[in-house]
């Protein structure tokens, strides 16, 4: 019996008037973000954020909560943004979208920074199905601009990554997003590095680990070595490329589990509820040799893109889709 588990990538949309608020603060107190310290009032008004987003994930039904990710300005690039061994220049586009961040550009060794565990420890005060996010390394090292680690980049933000992960709370799941295996897919040599990069963040931790793909398809060889990795479950983008995903899974297999992007995390348009369900059921009909464990139902991006009251929307259309019966299909 295939287990429904309804989740998010994360990244959530700051509730308007956080935007409000903290930009007036970030306003008066830009020598301290800057060197990566927040007053009082800005730490605040994100735990005040945070709580929300949790809450209302609780409220829609999803199983797995995140923290919401409101204080990761740079997304992705988040955890490098805040290091200490770390750079930010200027602005840079964010994928190919009108989203941007500040560059990341490695000056020095990335020792332990324990930011998103502290995230992680205040969010596990608020829910007991906590899910963490975090870059996988690849990704991470394809947004960063290196100056320290050499030809090492790579193994370098894998280290890093092991030991902020060493330092989570217990979770039930990590997501490892790793949009760049599909935008800037890894080429060979590098292909086999991103798989052992993986595999050396994922053993981490006891929580079931999803590396989360999108904003397309895995090209057929990184796909193949990524498969090599221990990991839980490879998610995949069935908004944007149905057709090429659908063929990896056929051709390669996949894990006992998968995460499937069934939900546009770009697009403002509300999926009805049957409408997802009946993407989660085309894929398990599409590969008959394959028998999931657990299916994650999930949205194909993260949500930050979406306006806070369609990003909630959404929320309650992957829960209500997983809880479906069949009678009600």
């Amino acid at each position: 019996m295939t287990e429904l588990v309804a989740t998010t990538p994360g990244l959530f949309p700051l509730p308007d008037w956080a935007k409000e608020q903290l930009s007036d603060l970030k306003g008066h107190q830009k020598s301290d973000l800057i060197s990566g310290d927040e007053g009082a009032d800005i730490t605040a008004a994100y735990e005040k954020g945070r709580a929300e987003v949790i809450d209302r994930q609780q409220q829609a039904g999803l199983d797995r909560v995140v923290e919401g990710q409101l204080r990761w300005d740079d997304m992705l690039a988040h955890p490098l943004a805040v290091h200490d061994a770390v750079e930010t220049r200027g602005i840079v586009r964010y994928y190919d979208n009108n989203n941007f961040y500040r560059e990341p550009v490695i000056t020095e060794d990335l020792g332990f920074s324990g930011d998103v565990a502290e995230e992680l420890e205040a969010a596990a005060e608020l829910t007991d199905d906590l899910q963490a996010v975090l870059p996988g390394p690849y990704s991470l090292a394809d947004l960063a601009t290196d100056e320290y680690y050499g030809d090492e980049l790579i193994e370098g933000i894998a280290e890093f990554l092991e030991g902020e992960v060493e330092a989570f709370p217990d979770v039930e799941t990590l997501f490892l997003l790793e949009p760049s295996l599909v935008t800037n897919a890894p080429g060979e040599g590098v292909d086999e590095r991103a798989s052992e990069a993986i595999d050396r963040v994922a053993g981490a931790t006891d929580a079931d680990v999803v590396v989360h793909t999108y904003f397309g398809a895995i090209p057929e060889k990184p796909y193949a070595h990524l498969m090599d990795a221990d990991i839980d479950a490879v998610g995949f983008d069935f908004v944007t490329d149905h057709e090429t995903n659908l063929y990896n899974i056929q051709e390669y297999g996949t894990k006992d589990a998968v995460a499937l992007g069934v939900v546009d995390g770009q697009n403002t348009l509300v999926e009805e509820p049957e409408t997802i369900r009946e993407r989660i059921d085309w894929v398990q009909e599409n590969v008959p040799a394959q028998s999931f464990d657990t299916v994650y139902a999930t949205s194909n991006t993260e949500l930050f893109y979406l306006p806070v009251n369609k990003s909630n929307a959404k929320l309650d259309a992957l829960a209500n889709a997983v809880s479906l019966t069949e009678a009600e299909q």
